[in-house]
């Protein structure tokens, strides 16, 4: 039965909101004070008992600060609360209405009284509080420990330096200045190079006026560092420290999480492996110990727990990736739940091709990067491959602005991009032999070495029929990778089209003869039409000429050497990635309503929700939530419209009514293949790539790294004053 509220001119009930309704009190004079300000000259009749029992009011009646919300279920009153708020006009505009609710009309003398009572009242709440703020400040006080003028001075000190630290990661100032190396320095360069960039900044603000700092300094002797080298690497460690246990707290509080790695970062202490592309972890020593190294910073070093990793993302080419698969495979073995997944921030095609063992699928991959990396470098080059794109496309102005468009993109990090490098082909060597050949004199030496390099990698038939192969094995997963990176629809029926992929790729090797036959030919044409020989590779007849004296035949070298174990590679790898609890978490995006909306609502989540059973709240009742679930948006008002993302799904009101879905939709937005709104993922990626291109390894820093790559988290100076004096009291004390 619903609650009505019992206020004048109020029609709220419990069915139609969320408020809470509150019972009169039993207190005889607080339900005194109750009724006199409901202003309801029927109640005045009732017994406290009877008002507790059959009269309630809403929550818009009292002062938020009354109202007490002791968990998200359960929403209490302040012992002395008072309802102050009450509509007793409104009925005046329609005095022709009925009112069950009649307001009581009350005499100068009473309300004289209540101005009195509610005066009184006020007073002594502003003194019970004056008297409390007295004593919580008090016991403050007596709680601080007296600082002496040397600790004072000392955390002011550290203070600066902590500003000054942040400056100089945020902005990505080198520790140590470029100067020139030779006898002409200034003695500013000269005073720079042993000073560095930090005891530089301290001084500009002593010349901007800090008082502190110049007081500090004064006595100090001439050549004496403000701060000494120790002392600065533990400054750095500190402001790291911080800002990771920022973030790490954010990852703890939602409790899952998933391992994401990039390529091997150059420091000059030696290659180091960015973990959720934030942090840095030394690279040294043989896959056992780097996994183990991994697997104890994220447990002891950051206090995560591996029992709640979920998911693994590992970037990686050549032999990283080599050493990446062994490093994934131990944590998955250790620890199940952790699926291997491919991340979102990078093509399945781009994933499959850099993983492959093959130093010819390697050497396209990094010829792919240097190419387009060359025409990045400045748009005139861009001008004269767009040139080079309109005298090979002439007749045909809509393959020439595809090419064009697509060219001026980072094209080496797209879905098609073997097949974009094919079409390609020609007008990159027709350039990079106009701008080697330099007839007008407008490109450096540099620029006509990196493109006679470049050109001669092109020229080779290897490079070619390597390209054309990637391309046409790997146009069976190019629907499927896009899918995956597309919207949640597209990814929920991209799992479910993984049978029809890997139907594809077994059906091509079991006739392997005539795809590779097709495929090769499509490589001598190219190859013909760029006046390339078609041969075997030079490093491979070599080999071969002290064991056997038969020639060998192109065709079928690659066939054995190339389309076989390329084709091996991408069968096994996808079956690898899309493992059986890979797919069924997947297929659980059923549960984005807009998914459920497009299957007729006629879905089965609880075939494939058994992989995170143990991860729920309630389990025993997940198939009777996902059942009300269903039917919630199934008959939803016609005005509803169904959320379409995980991330817009848990933003909705009524998930929290549904603690299962909700568990298992944050599960889900953790896994690296999904590309989720305000991705920070990506977002990682690029700042650090920005920090890798714009430092070089001699002046890059791990500490400054990540201060630089994590510049949008705040800091907190006062903390890392104290993080500090914790950490190194002792040194500071005696420094």
């Amino acid at each position: 039965m619903p609650n009505f509220c019992a206020a004048p001119n109020c029609t709220r009930k419990s069915t139609q909101s969320d408020l809470a309704f509150f019972r009169f009190p039993r207190d005889p004079e607080r339900c005194r004070l109750w009724v006199e300000n409901c202003r309801r000259a029927d109640l005045e009749e009732k017994t406290p008992d009877q008002l507790n029992k059959h009269y309630r009011l809403c929550a818009k009646h009292f002062e938020p600060a009354m109202i007490c919300k002791t968990s998200p279920y359960r929403t209490v009153l302040r012992d002395t609360a008072i309802p102050t708020i009450f509509d007793l006009t409104s009925h005046l505009s329609n005095p022709h209405s009925r009112h069950r609710k009649r307001i009581k009309v009350l005499t100068d003398e009473e309300v004289r009284k209540i101005k009195e009572r509610r005066l009184e009242s006020s007073i002594e709440q502003l003194l019970s509080k004056k008297d409390c703020d007295a004593q919580d400040d008090s016991e403050k006080t007596d709680d601080i420990p007296q600082l002496t003028p040397e600790q004072k001075d000392l955390r002011e000190f550290l203070r600066s330096s902590f500003e000054v630290m942040v400056l100089i990661g945020r902005q990505n100032f080198p520790f140590s200045c470029n100067a020139r190396e030779d006898e002409m320095r200034s003695k500013e360069e000269e005073r720079l190079l042993t000073t560095g960039n930090f005891q530089a900044l301290i001084e500009n603000r002593i010349n901007a006026g800090d008082e502190f700092l110049r007081r500090r300094f004064e006595a100090a002797a001439v050549n004496e560092e403000y701060c000494s080298a120790v002392q600065q690497r533990q400054l750095l460690e500190v402001c790291e420290r911080c800002v990771r246990e920022e973030i790490l707290q954010q990852v703890r509080e939602c409790r899952f999480f998933s391992i994401i790695t990039g390529e091997l970062v150059e420091f000059p202490e030696g290659e180091h492996l960015p973990i959720f592309l934030r942090f840095f972890l030394s690279f040294e020593g043989e896959e056992v110990t780097v996994a183990k190294r991994l697997e104890t910073r994220l447990t002891k070093g950051w206090g995560l727990s591996m029992e709640h990793c979920r998911g693994q993302a590992h970037a990686g080419s050549g032999i990283l990736g080599t050493k990446m698969k062994v490093i994934a495979a131990q944590l998955k073995e250790k620890y199940p739940m952790a699926v291997i997944t491919p991340t979102s921030t990078c093509a399945l095609n781009v994933h499959l091709a850099n993983g492959m063992p093959l130093t010819g699928v390697q050497d396209v991959m990094s010829i792919l990067k240097k190419t387009n990396a060359f025409f990045k470098a400045s748009p005139l080059l861009q001008s004269e491959l767009d040139n080079a794109v309109s005298i090979l496309c002439q007749g045909n102005i809509e393959k020439e602005n595809i090419l064009k468009e697509d060219s001026r993109s980072t094209w080496t990090d797209l879905h098609n991009v073997f097949e974009m490098a094919v079409d390609l082909m020609e007008p990159l060597l027709l350039c990079m032999d106009s701008i080697h050949d330099n007839e007008d004199l407008k490109w450096n030496g540099q620029i006509t070495s990196d493109a006679y390099a470049i050109a001669e990698a092109l020229a080779d038939f290897e490079f070619i029929v390597t390209l054309v192969i990637l391309k046409n094995a790997l146009s069976f997963t190019r629907a499927f990778g896009k899918n995956l990176q597309g919207e949640t629809i597209d990814v929920f029926f991209a799992a479910n089209s993984l049978t029809a992929v890997l139907h594809s790729l077994h059906e091509v090797s079991d006739n392997l003869e005539v795809y590779h036959e097709f495929w090769f030919e499509e490589a001598v044409s190219l190859a013909t039409a760029m006046e390339i020989p078609v041969k075997v590779p030079r490093l491979f007849l070599r080999k071969q000429q002290a064991v056997e004296t038969m020639e060998i035949q192109a065709e079928s070298f690659f066939k054995d050497y190339l389309t076989l174990p390329v084709m091996e590679y991408i069968t096994q790898e996808v079956k690898d990635i899309f493992s059986e609890n890979h797919l069924k978490a997947l297929k659980c995006l059923s549960l984005v309503p807009a998914v459920m909306g497009q299957m007729r609502f006629n879905t089965s989540e609880e075939t494939h929700a058994d992989i995170y059973r143990s991860d729920l709240p309630h389990p025993d009742t997940l198939p009777a939530e996902l059942h009300c679930w269903r039917i919630k948006w199934k008959h939803r008002g016609k005005e509803v419209s169904l959320p379409c993302t995980i991330h817009k799904t848990l933003q909705h009101s009524d998930v929290k009514f549904f603690p299962n879905v909700n568990a298992f939709l944050k599960i889900l937005a953790t896994l690296p293949v999904l590309k989720l709104d305000g991705n920070h993922g990506e977002t990682a990626q690029r700042r650090l790539q920005a920090y890798l291109t714009d430092t070089a390894v001699h002046q890059r820093c791990k500490n400054l790294a990540v201060l630089n790559i994590n510049y949008h988290i705040k800091t907190d100076l006062e903390e890392m004053v104290e993080c500090y004096l914790k950490t190194y009291s002792e040194e500071s004390e005696s420094d």
